[in-house]
């Protein structure tokens, strides 16, 4: 059994795993004039999961599409694609790309390399397997998993009324994004 399999759950079985895009929610809450948080969602991410029985062989290949950024606010969606925030014109994609897992007190997690506006930052991701579904003959393996991480916009370059929003220039995050996702097994490891 992998290491990454819950105590009470199903086998997880090593092998590359493609996001299900219509089961995969991409989150994000950002502080909002200090006080408050505007919260949305990126409805269009496509990525690969690989899961080697050697932890430190496994990988996460995520990529974004900014154009997708929801925050159920067409003005400000807007201002968001903009040159201000994404850019999303001149940098069509937000990666991610993290190498080898590790245990943490509250599960796993995997330091990676978080792409935005072509600005690149290492970016903890604490994650849980939430286990494997059923297996049905004639259809691909399905596993879940919820995941958090924690950025600053400045990190990035998204200084527009900055201190507006977070209040004093501070090391603690003012972006906190979280993912729930499912993922369908795709070929068996070879690693």
């Amino acid at each position: 059994m992998n290491p990454l399999s819950p105590v009470h759950g199903s086998a997880l079985a090593d092998g590359s795993y493609e996001l299900d895009p219509p089961h995969t929610f991409i989150l994000f809450s950002a502080k909002h004039l200090v006080v408050g948080r505007v919260d949305g969602r990126f409805d269009r991410a496509k990525g690969t999961i690989t899961i080697a029985q050697n932890l430190a062989e496994s990988s996460v290949d995520v990529s974004i599409d900014p154009h997708s950024l929801s925050t159920q606010n067409g003005v400000r969606d807007e201002d968001l694609r903009g040159p201000d925030f994404f850019a999303a014109a001149k940098y069509p994609a937000v990666t991610y790309q993290g190498r080898g897992i590790r245990e943490s007190a509250a599960g796993w997690i995997v330091d990676g390399a978080l792409t935005i506006r072509d600005v690149t930052r290492t970016v903890p991701l604490w994650f849980s397997f939430k286990g494997a579904s059923p297996v049905v003959p004639g259809k691909p393996n399905r596993i879940a998993f919820y995941a958090k991480a924690a950025v600053k916009r400045a990190d990035f370059g998204m200084m527009r009324e900055l201190l507006d929003e977070i209040g004093f220039v501070s090391d603690a995050p003012d972006v906190w994004i979280t993912i729930d996702a499912e993922l369908l097994l795709s070929a068996p490891s070879s690693l």
